[in-house]
């Protein structure tokens, strides 16, 4: 009996010991099984915690299976394995948008082409062309035309709008706030005695004798546009424009975006791509929730939101992440809350000496809001452009976290967050809030902004230098909103202008710098739009970084972007983007 319970001991022992060998040889298995696609004699920069650099990547099934050494990747090729020779061409992770508004950008045109303005007369020109064809009586309306851009740094007045267009109501939009005709103030009945109803945000500017100029703050509360006779397209002409903006986002080397104010509509579209299989961008959603009306039945669609299963299971497509509100208005159109007044300005037609923009969320119900978002696991944003709203949420968020409530987890966002402070780059990074900045702002409104507030007051506009310094997380998007094409859109989505603008601190029409110590290196621009916005998405363990066993996301580059001259930056080509293992770019 002894003799053989030794033997089944032994038995046993055997038995394990070789369960043990062929567990550990599984990875040594699944290694030596041929790459589907091998990129070779490349510079790969990972964006890895060491920032590592690598000669050869190999991918198989949607994964990467390798990288490192010429020698070392080829042994996983195999007969049916693609093998591309770089050339010595970068490879970077592939790039994400972390500030997107795809399903209205991609049908900006779909009734008529826009053209491109520049000045007022460019505007004029436009609602001319559209009186010329449009019936008498029907609305004229443009949207997100900046006057920070136009040439002549205003917006169009009053009267030039009644001379272009007499017998059409005529909106001049631009972000929360615009510029309307005399037909168009009739019609909603707006006159020197009209009050805001409901004590709703917003303002009425009126000039020395009590009229309205046709200046509406926050126009949305209170003012009504109607039937502009625009086609709606249906839904397989919305599906087709989607997929003809992602296909330029995957030309531009974009692999992942943010949806920051998706509707479910919005939402259910990238299902249905997605279940198509011809969706070619990864998209990430912060659902739009007002917050007017009820607390009540707005913290009850906040939880609702946690509920869906888009954002109770994993799916590396299409993912609601949080929730996305509007905390002030814009610094483009003249109503971002700033805690220092604006200054009269004629640019944004502001004659109050003490006007400091328009805060939409009192804290009394901003705090209950992100409390129901925070508690249901959500990530919660806020549009806060001004200095003054962005100290307003970080506030809120440095309450709720000392409540212990957890902000650090659910990687509570600041959006745009364009004014800061040194307090405001220090907070966030203590707290663990993310940010979420478009460089091309920069790039396009410099010449604006200084000439309002002066050079010294933008000390702490897009601090990237200091926020990576502070040790805060800050990822680059675009706020892209209108027209396909990454630099004819209204909020360019080049990504390859974004990191020229985030490394040069250079601006359109504006001579030198705009603050050069606040210039990233190369590596922490690329960063910025990789594991970065990964992190600000959730997608770190997945995306962001070229590592073995993450998602083969990656873009191969006509430019060396981390030695090349500063200025060829911004001209940079995408020769090759993939999602997932699959080419879904390629130049010819």
């Amino acid at each position: 009996m002894q003799a053989m319970s030794t033997r089944c001991s032994r038995y046993r022992l055997d038995v394990a010991l070789l369960t043990v060998f062929l567990l550990a040889g599984l990875p040594r298995l699944r290694a030596a099984e041929p790459a589907d696609f091998i990129l070779r004699n490349a510079k790969v920069a990972t964006v890895d915690a060491q920032f590592s650099l690598a000669e050869a990547i190999a991918v198989r099934g949607e994964k990467i299976l390798a990288v490192g050494k010429n020698a070392d990747i080829a042994k996983l090729a195999g007969p049916q394995t693609r093998v591309v020779d770089a050339k010595g061409r970068l490879i970077i992770p592939g790039l994400m948008d972390s500030h997107t508004h795809p399903s209205g950008a991609s049908l900006y045109e779909f009734d008529h082409p826009m053209p491109e303005m520049e000045s007022i007369a460019d505007v004029l020109a436009y609602i001319k062309s559209r009186a010329a064809v449009a019936p008498e009586g029907q609305w004229i309306t443009t949207s997100q035309i900046f006057i920070t851009r136009l040439k002549e740094q205003r917006y169009p007045t009053r009267s030039e709008l009644d001379a272009a267009a007499p017998k059409h109501p005529v909106a001049f939009q631009t972000g929360p706030d615009a510029s309307v005709n005399s037909l168009a103030l009739q019609l909603n009945k707006i006159d020197r005695n009209f009050q805001i109803p409901n004590g709703l945000p917003g303002k009425v500017e009126k000039d020395s004798n009590g009229e309205p100029t046709g200046i509406l703050r926050t126009s949305g509360n209170y003012f009504k546009t109607g039937n502009t006779g625009a086609r709606n397209a249906t839904e397989a002409e919305r599906n087709d424009r989607l997929r003809e903006l992602f296909r330029d986002y995957n030309s531009v080397g974009i692999t992942t975006i943010c949806d920051r104010n998706a509707s479910l509509g919005a939402i259910e579209s990238y299902q249905k791509l997605r279940d198509a299989g011809t969706l070619t961008v990864r998209v990430s959603a912060s659902q739009g929730v007002g917050s007017q009306g009820a607390l009540e039945k707005i913290q009850e669609s906040i939880r609702a939101i946690a509920k869906h299963p888009l954002h109770t299971q994993a799916d590396d497509w299409v993912r609601i992440v949080g929730i996305k509100m509007f905390l002030d208005g814009g610094m483009l159109t003249g109503s971002a809350y700033m805690r220092q007044p604006w200054g009269v300005s004629e640019i944004y037609s502001i004659t109050d000496p003490q006007y400091r923009g328009v805060l939409f969320i009192p804290k009394d119900r901003l705090k209950p809001m992100v409390r129901a978002t925070v508690e249901s696991g959500l990530q919660f944003t806020a549009h806060s452009v001004g200095d003054g709203a962005v100290h307003a949420l970080l506030e809120v968020y440095d309450e709720l976290a000392k409540e212990g409530l957890p902000i650090r987890q659910t990687r509570a966002c600041v959006t745009h967050s364009n004014f800061m402070s040194k307090e405001a780059v220090e907070t966030a990074a203590r707290l663990g809030v993310v940010l979420d900045i478009q460089p091309a702002w920069l790039y396009l409104d410099t010449r604006t902004l200084t000439k309002q507030f002066g050079y010294d007051r933008l000390r702490y506009f897009q601090p990237l230098k200091s926020i990576f310094a502070a040790g805060g997380v800050v990822g680059g998007g675009s706020d892209h909103m209108q027209k396909i094409g990454s630099f004819r859109s209204v909020n360019p989505y080049n990504p390859f202008l974004g990191m020229a603008t985030a490394v040069t601190r250079r601006a359109k029409w504006y001579d030198g710098q705009l603050h050069p110590e606040e210039a990233l290196t190369r590596e922490q621009a690329l960063r910025f739009y990789t594991i970065n916005n990964a992190k600000l998405l959730f997608k770190e363990d997945k995306t962001g970084s070229l590592e073995a066993g993450k998602l083969a996301d990656l873009v191969m580059l006509d430019t060396d972007i981390l030695n090349c001259n500063e200025q060829r930056i911004r001209d940079t080509k995408a020769v090759l983007t993939m999602v997932g293992g699959k080419v879904v770019w390629e130049t010819k």
